[in-house]
């Protein structure tokens, strides 16, 4: 049947609920096909033949675990010696995984994306800086993302990373509870102005920052610094939004209690959902410093939370906005199916659903023709500062069991299917 789909507002208050400004005109079903992320048609319809053969031939690559790690140390050697390396990386990685080196570049993916009805969140995706200048021109460049996610319906939210407007061991001191010094109380003041400064743009934009987690022996600091700016500013839209790592075994527990404390405090909790983005590094230094590791056992145990998590999430909605961030099949299934079961609107401003860009096409593009809320996480900046992001992702990929491969095998499809058309 035919139905007004919304990408959603922006703007979506407890007190004041517009309806959402309609942006399409979508076909859509009211079943969900349990193989509905196998229609490969629909996933890679805005790749050309070239763009298909170019991603085989990367996630082919990528889904060499020995050759990423040698690629990988051989790339941050080049870094540290300043070698020439930009070049080489733009031709592979750089362009499927990335929108461009500034928002303007980032142009033709937006609107690439809009067209088939799916939203952006952008990300600077600038690492592993240290400096107060590296922290104001981060307050700087995501000032601007904010301005110009304000001016575009389909950008949705703005990512950041609390560690790019303070020093890591400033965090890592906070965490381990240790007294601050002069100098430190005065870091730390400092962060929270930055954030201030992001907050209130955000909020005058009607744009949501989406707060990355990030390693264990930091995070706890970070959820006080963001539990404190959402009670502040998610009295209206979620403008602040935390992040959920579901393969630590604390993170449902801790979801449960901050749902709580949005309702006692009448705030809306921001929740993205994720996996988890640190594994090896998590369970390597638990093992080397002699204390337990804080991920679950066995895969199992994580997708568990995980599809716990977005059940929680669904069903308090009045105090939630979620983003589930999955490239799990099953999981994404799983909360499309629910909110259909819960008689929820696929379009719902609560619910949002995102993959990053360049992987995950199969999903994301599928639940957008079925007028669920679909994003691409979409990280941008200069080639050079981006490499330590674009290296994380390999290694990220090649430690998750069958992802590569699946994405691999999935292209494989669309292109034969393409032959015999």
């Amino acid at each position: 049947m035919k139905l007004q789909f919304a990408l959603a507002t922006k703007n979506f208050s407890l007190r004041n609920r517009r309806a959402p400004r309609l942006l399409y005109k979508m076909e859509t079903v009211r079943s969900i096909p349990t193989r509905i992320f196998e229609d490969t048609e629909t996933a890679f319809a805005h790749l050309s033949d070239a763009d298909l053969y170019r991603a085989k031939w990367l996630f082919t690559l990528v889904g060499n675990p020995s050759l990423v790690q040698a690629g990988s140390a051989l790339a941050n050697t080049a870094l540290r010696l300043r070698l020439p390396v930009s070049f080489l990386f733009r031709l592979t990685v750089y362009n499927h995984f990335c929108g461009g080196e500034t928002l303007p570049d980032c142009r033709k993916v937006i609107d690439m994306l809009a067209g088939r009805h799916v939203g952006v969140m952008l990300n600077y995706g600038v690492e592993l800086k240290e400096t107060e200048e590296d922290f104001e021109a981060s307050v700087s460049e995501n000032l601007r993302a904010i301005k110009f996610a304000g001016e575009n319906e389909t950008v949705k939210t703005v990512c950041i990373k609390l560690t790019g407007l303070g020093p890591f061991v400033l965090f890592e001191k906070m965490n381990n509870g240790e007294t601050l010094t002069r100098q430190e109380l005065r870091e730390l003041s400092q962060v929270k102005k930055r954030f201030h400064r992001l907050c209130k743009e955000a909020a005058a934009a009607q744009v949501s920052l989406y707060v990355d987690a990030e390693e264990s022996w930091i995070q706890n600091a970070l959820d006080n610094i963001v539990e404190e700016f959402m009670r502040e500013y998610n009295r209206t839209f979620a403008v602040v939004c935390n992040t959920f790592q579901l393969y630590r075994h604390d993170r449902l527990a801790y979801l449960q209690q901050q749902i709580t404390e949005a309702r006692q405090g009448r705030y809306l909790l921001g929740a993205k959902l994720v996996r988890g983005a640190y594994m090896e590094k998590e369970r390597e230094r638990a093992e080397a410093l002699g204390y337990p590791s804080p991920i679950h056992a066995d895969k199992k145990a994580v997708d568990r939370d995980f599809d716990k998590a977005v059940l929680m999430c669904l069903e308090n909605l009045e105090v939630v906005n979620v983003c589930i961030a999955s490239h799990s099949e099953a999981s994404n299934l799983y909360a499309m199916k629910k909110m259909d079961e819960m008689n929820l609107p696929r379009h719902h401003p609560h619910v949002w659903f995102s993959q990053l860009y360049g992987m995950g096409d199969h999903i994301t593009f599928n639940q957008a023709r079925l007028g669920f809320n679909a994003t691409k996480y979409l990280p941008y900046g200069p080639v050079r500062d981006v490499i330590p992001y674009l290296i994380r992702r390999a290694q990220e990929n090649t430690s998750v069991a069958g992802q590569t491969g699946r994405e691999l095998s999935l292209i494989q499809k669309e292109i034969a299917r393409r032959k015999k058309h």
